[in-house]
């Protein structure tokens, strides 16, 4: 409008109306002492529609006569000191301590009583003219008659150097002070009076209030470098001066400990903003980088501590502006008591947790110990007893509140398969060069932080295996700890974020994120429904959980309402910064319906429900936190166990390993290592790669045709040295099962296939054994003893056979022994092939078919499956403690496979004398294994190994 009448030529019109419009947005109204409200501007606004067009009206202004109220003159100086006498106190050269005072004090009797009713004796003439008064008018800062209206209406400047006396009461007790001062000087000659500040009770009250609420400058007490100091020269007249120092010094010491804690949260809330604005500290700060997200829990914690710490001071600073009660400095303390004390444990946590933690320690171990430190207080008070329960309820809502950051980094984690720690601060840390779907995601991806809380130490164990040592080794009084209340769940978090992780990204690749992501919005985070457990355990007398959620009006007015605390906080620090005032508004309002249903009077812990050994706060961890991690872990564990075994077929995958590798497809792979077999056999070439391939596919084609594509086999050259040995010509075979796609191959590893291509040569081994004996005729010996005979003889008439009568007698015991000696080694082979066959194989198959069904997570079954192979890996006699057993049966085995081809060369192609030496090589080689395996099962140590004795020492009794 203004505007629109400058357009229009009308400057006079356009400069009363600028003028007037902004007298009255200036102006108070009766419903507001504020300007420029939103009720200016609608009274303006109705102004202008119920009038004319300003454009088109003639106006003159007309003079206005300013109108002054007259107030009423009242001298409240006269009303507040009527009746007062003014003492100046004994004089520092010469105290005149004369009768005097006690008489008047008997003869000029108070006129004002305590009731308040005021007694006006003194008569209008006796009022001194020159004496001004000072009208009871509105000022403001900066008016030049504002600082004396301060002076004579508002409080004496007892903080100036001049501070000047003013008047009190007469009485005896009142003047306690002078009385000492008095005695101190008639009794010590030497004595010396001070000069003091003398200052009202009232004072001390007020700046003990002030002090507590951290204000830094006083008169009273006067910080310097951290530490609060009592001023020497502050009397009270009713007090002696060692007493109310002595007092003063109890307060000022809870005074430091607010100071410091208030400066961590100054530190804490002072860094975000100059992140934000500047993106990098500029301030010179003992920190290089931001407060870790538990840092910052727990300063928040502390500042809803102090918001409650001051509003309880406030009540008692208005009650002594009212004067509607008595309220004295030993009233005061008594009041703040329970305050005082919960600020010598604040201080004694803080201590613990965050001050003497080195300032070079890394976040984890920081967060750690902070977290302990609460969780080792939580149990050492409530072990007390309903004598600490204000105690153990602040330490909870402290606990409840710092640890908020941990328990959302485990939500993230198990239910997102999102580990979000960019401070690092959680005893879980991603190792980000390891993908997701590498085969090596399962071990290599996370480390586990373990602290130790005497030395600051930290060493990594892997989250699949027991804590090693460090290269320090700490004393074994020293226990190396991670978070404690985690200590319980540690596994059950561990692989449910693994796992979830995984599904995660099996589920992307499937490319069905709808239904979890709808699943996600309406669920509850694990710090909620911890919260909601919580206030379910501990309140009494209601029978259902409240909601949360507060209705819609009321969290906006909280939320206004602590936005405008974390401004004027803020701004104490000169940050301008409305959007971190926001964020702790909605921090606060999210866990304001706990804090304040938790610390009110209508919670208490019942314990005379819970047993008295146990801890009240353990068992609300094992109630509360606890089973809905536990929930969540079988769910996500239990999802990604059915995708692997339905969609990703990981049972099938394991039940080929174990036909071919163990053999268990007996018919297949006879075909395929029976052809390998006869080509040794028959003296040919059979180290071919493309026949051994052919054979192999052509055995597993027929009746597994799926996985013939992923089966190969390889052959490597042995060492010379074993060359030599029969047996050991196979040594080059290894078999392989490619393409086991991921994530099946982190349980089918390439360490597992070495383990499994290990059993599969020893009994590729024995099978060879077995198969040489069984093969040999007996009458392609007889046959081959005869040729001889028949070459030698003139003649093939009767009676010529007398004439080799002793040959072939020979001859005959030759074949009997050979008959015998391959009875014994048949024995042996066969003893030893049904006991890895049936014993080993097939029974430990069946265990280990019934625990994969079982297992409830992808870490369970990667150890049942290491187990099983750790199992037959050891009953096969692979292991290096039992290589001597192993190394005696591969001596039987080479002899099985040199009597064969002695049996096949035939009689003459070699000495009686080598039929002897088998004979002695295998008697000695039985003898030493039956001994050796009966010794084991007596011991007890392989009791797998009772069958296999038992076999061979029937065996050795029939030789």
């Amino acid at each position: 409008i203004h505007e629109k009448l400058i357009v229009h030529s009308d400057l006079g019109k356009a400069a009363s109306w600028k003028r007037l419009t902004e007298k009255f947005l200036n102006s108070p109204l009766p419903s507001t002492e504020e300007t420029k409200t939103d009720t200016h501007y609608s009274i303006l606004s109705l102004l202008l529609c119920l009038s004319d067009s300003p454009s088109n009206t003639t106006y003159v202004e007309k003079p206005r006569d300013k109108e002054v109220e007259k107030e009423e003159e009242f001298d409240w100086g006269k009303y507040l000191m009527e009746g007062e006498e003014i003492y100046f106190g004994p004089g520092i050269d010469t105290p005149d301590w004369s009768g005097e005072s006690e008489e008047e004090e008997d003869t000029q009797p108070l006129s004002r009583e305590d009731s308040g009713i005021q007694v006006d004796r003194t008569p209008l003439e006796d009022q001194d003219p020159n004496k001004k008064t000072v009208p009871n008018v509105s000022w403001k800062v900066g008016e030049p008659d504002a600082r004396s209206w301060l002076e004579q209406h508002v409080v004496s400047q007892y903080w100036t150097g001049r501070a000047p006396r003013f008047s009190h009461s007469l009485h005896l007790h009142s003047n306690l002070a002078a009385v000492w001062d008095h005695h101190l000087y008639t009794s010590d000659p030497l004595y010396v009076p001070e000069e003091r500040t003398l200052v009202t009770e009232t004072q001390v009250i007020r700046e003990t209030l002030w002090l507590l609420s951290g204000v830094k400058r006083l008169f009273i007490f006067q910080l310097n470098d951290g530490k609060v100091a009592v001023r020497n020269d502050i009397i009270v007249t009713h007090l002696t001066h060692n007493c109310l120092r002595s007092v003063l010094e109890q307060i000022a010491a809870y005074g430091q400990v607010v100071f410091r804690l208030q400066k961590f949260i100054d530190e804490v809330m002072g860094h975000g903003p100059e992140n934000i604005t500047h993106g990098t500290v500029s301030t010179p700060k003992k920190t290089t980088e931001a407060p870790f997200r538990t840092y910052q829990a727990f300063m928040w914690a502390l500042y809803k501590y102090f918001i409650s710490f001051k509003e309880e001071l406030t009540e008692i600073e208005k009650c002594i502006i009212n004067k509607d009660k008595t309220v004295t400095l030993s009233i005061v303390i008594d009041k703040l008591a329970p305050r005082l004390a919960q600020l010598k444990v604040l201080h004694k946590v803080f201590s613990t947790g965050v001050a003497e933690v080195p300032p070079d320690t890394r976040n984890v171990v920081r967060a750690s110990h902070l977290l302990n430190t609460l969780y080792k207080a939580i149990l050492e008070y409530d072990s007390v007893g309903e004598a600490s329960e204000q105690t153990v309820s602040l330490l909870f809502s402290l606990w409840v509140e710092t640890v908020r950051p941990y328990l959302q980094t485990v939500d993230e984690w198990i239910v997102h398969g999102n580990l979000f720690d960019p401070a690092k601060e959680f005893i879980i840390q991603r190792n980000k060069n390891v993908p997701v779907d590498h085969r090596d995601f399962w071990y290599a991806t996370y480390t586990l932080y373990s602290v130790s809380e005497k030395t600051e130490n930290e060493e990594k164990m892997s989250d699949n295996a027991s804590a090693s040592s460090g290269s320090d080794q700490a004393p074994s009084s020293r226990q190396h700890t991670m978070v404690s209340f985690l200590k319980p769940v540690l596994k059950q978090i561990i692989m449910a974020g693994k796992s979830m992780q995984l599904l995660k990204n099996l589920q992307c690749k499937d490319g069905s994120p709808q239904q979890a992501a709808s699943r996600d919005a309406e669920r509850k985070s694990l710090y909620t429904l911890f919260l909601e457990s919580v206030q379910s355990r501990l309140r009494h007398g209601e029978d259902s959980v409240p909601d949360i959620i507060t209705e819609q009006q009321a969290t906006k007015q909280s939320l206004i309402k602590m936005q405008s605390i974390a401004e004027r906080h803020l701004e104490l620090d000169d940050v301008h910064d409305p959007l971190l005032a926001i964020n702790f508004a909605r921090l606060y309002l999210e866990q304001s319906d706990f804090h304040e249903k938790f610390t009110g009077g209508d919670v208490c812990v019942d314990r005379s429900s819970e047993s008295v050994t146990c801890q009240t706060f353990e068992l609300t961890l094992r109630s509360c936190l606890y089973p809905h991690i536990d929930k969540q872990y079988l769910e996500c564990c239990g999802n990604l166990m059915q995708t692997l075994k339905k969609d990703y077929r990981l049972v099938e995958y394991l039940q080929a390993m174990r036909n071919f590798f163990l053999l268990e497809a007996g018919d297949t792979m006879y075909d395929f290592y029976t052809s390998i077999f006869d080509k040794i056999r028959e003296k040919e070439t059979w180290q071919n790669v493309a026949f051994l391939n052919v054979q192999l596919q052509e055995a597993v084609g027929q009746r597994y045709p799926e996985d013939s594509a992923r089966l190969s086999i390889s052959f490597e050259s042995v060492d010379t040295a074993k060359k030599k040995l029969p047996v050991h010509t196979l040594d080059g075979l290894t078999l392989s099962y490619k393409v086991v796609p991921w994530p099946v191959d982190i349980v089918i590893s390439l360490e597992c296939q070495k383990i499994y291509n290990q059993v599969f040569l020893l009994l590729l081994q024995i099978k060879w054994a077995k198969y040489s004996l069984d093969v040999l005729r007996f009458d392609e010996l007889v046959c081959a003893a005869e040729t001889p005979q028949v070459k030698e003889g003139t003649s093939l008439e009767q009676g010529t056979r007398p004439l080799f009568g002793p040959q072939t007698e020979s001859i005959k015991q030759q074949i009997h022994r050979m008959f015998l000696l391959r009875v014994k080694l048949m024995h042996f082979v066969n003893s030893l092939h049904n006991y890895i066959m049936t014993r080993i194989l097939h029974s430990t198959g069946l265990e280990f078919q019934h625990q994969v069904e079982e297992a409830k997570d992808l870490d369970q079954l990667i150890k049942i499956h290491y187990r099983y192979l750790s199992t037959i890996h050891d009953r096969c006699l692979l292991r290096e403690k039992v290589s001597f057993v192993k190394e005696a049966i591969m001596k039987v085995l080479n002899l099985v496979l040199m009597f064969a081809d002695r049996w096949q060369a035939g009689l003459g192609a070699w000495k009686m004398e080598s039929i002897e030496k088998m004979e002695s090589d295998f008697k000695n080689c039985h003898m030493f294994l039956v001994t050796v395996l009966n010794k084991a099962v007596c011991r007890g140590s392989f009791p797998h190994l009772e069958s296999l004795a038992l076999s061979l020492m029937a065996g050795m009794e029939q030789s």
